[in-house]
C-alpha cells in the first residue's frame, strides 16, 4: 500500500466518529476508543465480546460487574474480561479511554476483573492508541504500540488501595453521593435517616456489604480520590479541604496511618 493511500485511510478514520461497535468489528486484535461522559451519567449493564481496559483521564468511575464494584479515579483502570456484564456510573466529567482486546490476542492476559495502576507511560500509549486507525497494518509502528499496551497491562501493578462498592442499592446510592462530593460532612446517623433505617442497622449493612465500618470506608475512599489530585500537583492543604479534612495535618496523619508514609514521601516513590 502506498504512503498516500495509507494517509487517506488514516484521514477517513479520524474524520469519522469512532464507536465501540467499530472497535469490536475491527479485524485487528487491539482497538482503542476515546469517549467523554458527563457528571451523573449511568452506563447501563452491558457486555462486549472483547476484553476491555477501561481508563479515565479525569473524573471518577464506579464500575460494577458480577465480580464486584470498584471506585476508579484517574491513574487507575479496570480490566474487564470478555462477555463480563458491567455497568458504569460517572462522577465528575469523565474522559474515558478504552482499549478493546480480542480474546485470542494473548493468552497471558488476566482472566478476571482487575484494577491496575496506570503509569504515565501507559497513559500516553493509551491516548496515542485512540488515534491509530482501526485497520493498522501488521508489523507496523501502530501494531507495535498496541502490543506495547498489552505488555504494560501485564506488567502493571495491581491495585494496592482498593475501595469496594456495595451491591445493596440503597447503600450504593449513598456511597455514590459521597464519592461525588468527598468533602461533605456527614455522619452515620444522617445517612441512616436518608434511607429510613437506624444508625445501628446502617452500620451492620456496611460491615455485611463491605467488610468494614462506615468510617473505614469513608477514609479509604477519600484517600483513593486524593491520590490523583496530589499527583497533579495540588497542595496538601488544598487536597485536605477537598476531601473533608479540617487541616493538612489531619489529612497527613490519616495518610500516614493508612499507607505508612507521608503524602510527600508517597509521591516521591511513584
Amino acid at each position: 500500500m502506498s504512503f498516500s493511500v495509507k494517509k487517506d485511510n488514516y484521514r477517513r478514520d479520524m474524520d469519522k466518529v469512532r464507536t465501540f461497535q467499530d472497535c469490536e468489528r475491527s479485524s485487528r486484535p487491539v482497538a482503542a476508543l476515546a469517549s467523554d461522559h458527563p457528571d451523573g451519567e449511568h452506563i447501563a449493564p452491558h457486555s462486549h465480546p472483547r476484553a476491555q481496559l477501561i481508563h479515565t483521564l479525569g473524573g471518577v468511575m464506579t464500575v460494577t460487574s458480577g465480580e464486584g464494584s470498584w471506585v476508579v479515579p484517574a491513574g487507575r483502570a479496570v480490566w474487564m474480561p470478555p462477555r463480563e456484564e458491567h455497568g458504569i456510573r460517572i462522577a465528575g466529567d469523565v474522559s474515558m479511554r478504552t482499549i478493546f482486546v480480542r480474546e485470542d490476542a494473548r493468552s497471558s492476559l488476566p482472566l478476571t476483573c482487575e484494577v491496575i495502576e496506570v503509569s504515565a507511560f501507559l497513559r500516553e500509549a493509551i491516548v496515542a492508541a485512540t488515534r491509530i486507525p482501526l485497520d493498522y497494518a501488521p508489523t507496523s509502528r501502530d501494531e507495535r504500540v498496541m502490543e506495547l499496551i498489552l505488555d504494560e497491562i501485564e506488567a502493571a501493578p495491581r491495585l494496592h488501595l482498593h475501595v469496594a462498592m456495595p451491591r445493596d442499592p440503597r447503600l450504593g446510592r449513598l456511597c455514590e453521593r459521597l464519592i461525588a462530593d468527598p468533602s461533605a460532612s456527614v455522619t452515620l446517623e444522617d445517612l441512616a435517616a436518608e434511607i429510613h433505617v437506624s444508625g445501628r442497622t446502617l452500620a451492620r449493612l456496611f460491615h455485611r456489604e463491605l467488610g468494614m465500618s462506615f468510617g473505614e470506608w469513608l477514609r479509604r475512599m477519600r484517600l483513593l480520590l486524593s491520590l490523583p489530585r496530589l499527583a497533579a500537583g495540588a497542595s496538601v492543604l488544598q487536597v485536605a479541604l477537598e476531601h473533608g479534612y479540617d487541616s493538612p495535618s489531619a489529612f497527613a496523619a490519616m495518610f500516614r496511618r493508612t499507607l505508612g508514609v507521608s503524602p510527600t514521601a508517597y509521591l516521591a516513590h511513584q
